[in-house]
């Protein structure tokens, strides 16, 4: 998709149905990882390939709220953008979304195929379907997931340095508890993909960065497409439907950065408390996973029950936050959130290739 383009999307039946035309076609394939673990540069190789046209962070999928009957479902391309500027960054019109649609499932896969075109592979990349990969196979029992995996070290030291940033989405507060015990749902999610026998690839972005080449051929075969040499390399990809952020500089070069170390971005207790349990999930799993850049020490002890217990806890507070969040995003009338978004100094999401002044907000920030 070039970034001066619109897309016009098919319109459906009056319905809501999806069209005949929409029978054909590949699909749907959705990548997630945690955050700031490679997802965007993933992205980013995957849709060198002449077949494959992914949304970059739709985030569709998590607004089923809007599709309840109390919503406002008559404008949920209205909050959906509000929240992240999806329709903005990848040039769609909304206007050019057809009406009628009636359910949560065809407003997905219209937007998607059409954004993708008759004959490419159609999803999205998003960090944020870490906890809903269950969901969307419900939804799309032949959907296709490819989930990339990053030492839980360096996910968290990722999101503490984008936090610094100022007015970054990741400077908020608990970022550490929801990167941490995010790998851990996420990988829950990813068990339970198996367990269904639904089609799924893994991918670790420490191989992503130091083989490229290796990793794309990997994800062609799983795929069921011919390799294309160009996944293996930024040079000339498209990046316009990414935030200009200071966190996505690397992400929209021209050369994939290679692993190094960096001066020490979490503090000691930090530090510790991702040690101890990549040392009780390693024990869980049986050194399977976590996958991890260097060896936990052997000193490092796992975490107490009862710290295990707490941490829990305070997770799932966390967890009902969001969400609470996310609610009120989809039900609240819109002049009230635009009110707030003023009142709280929220960037409003910006066009493809405009540059923020701030960071907008929007529900993920992947590197």
């Amino acid at each position: 998709m070039s970034a001066s383009s619109q897309v016009k999307l098919t319109p459906t039946r009056a319905n809501g149905a999806v069209p005949d035309s929409f029978e054909t076609g590949n699909g749907p394939l959705f990548v997630v990882g945690m955050w700031r673990s490679g997802t965007s540069l993933f992205y980013r190789l995957l849709n060198r390939h002449p077949q494959i046209a992914l949304m970059y962070e739709g985030d569709l999928g998590l607004f089923r709220p809007l599709f309840f009957p109390a919503s406002q479902k008559s404008r949920w391309t209205e909050h959906w953008d509000f929240w992240s500027g999806a329709l903005r960054r990848h040039g769609i019109d909304p206007k050019s979304i057809p009406s009628g649609i009636k359910d949560f499932k065809t407003a997905i896969e219209t937007v998607y195929r059409s954004y993708a075109g008759p004959d490419a592979i159609w999803g999205c990349k998003s960090p944020n379907y870490y906890d809903r990969m269950d969901m969307l196979h419900s939804m799309f029992p032949d959907a296709r997931f490819i989930v990339i995996w990053r030492d839980p070290r360096d996910v968290c030291r990722s999101v503490a340095r984008a936090g610094q940033v100022k007015y970054s989405w990741f400077a908020r507060r608990w970022m550490f508890e929801r990167a941490l015990f995010g790998c851990r749902l996420l990988r829950s999610q990813y068990d339970e993909l198996v367990r269904r026998k639904a089609h799924v690839h893994q991918v670790t972005y420490e191989e992503l960065v130091s083989d490229p080449a290796h990793v794309m051929q990997g994800v062609s075969e799983f795929l069921t497409l011919p390799f294309d040499p160009a996944t293996a390399s930024l040079s000339g990809g498209d990046h316009s439907a990414i935030e200009n952020a200071a966190h996505h500089e690397k992400v929209k070069s021209n050369e994939i950065s290679k692993l190094e170390d960096r001066d020490e971005a979490l503090s000691p207790a930090e530090l510790s408390k991702v040690e101890s349990y990549i040392k009780l999930w390693q024990d869980e799993f049986h050194g399977v996973w976590p996958v991890v850049r260097k060896p936990i020490q052997a000193a490092v002890k796992k975490p107490s029950t009862w710290q295990q217990l707490s941490d829990s806890i305070n997770y799932r507070r966390i967890l009902t936050w969001d969400r609470l969040r996310l609610g009120i995003y989809c039900y609240a009338p819109m002049w009230l959130l635009k009110q707030y978004r003023t009142v709280a100094k929220k960037p409003i999401p910006l066009s493809r290739n405009t540059a923020p002044q701030t960071e907008p907000e929007t529900a993920s920030r992947a590197s």
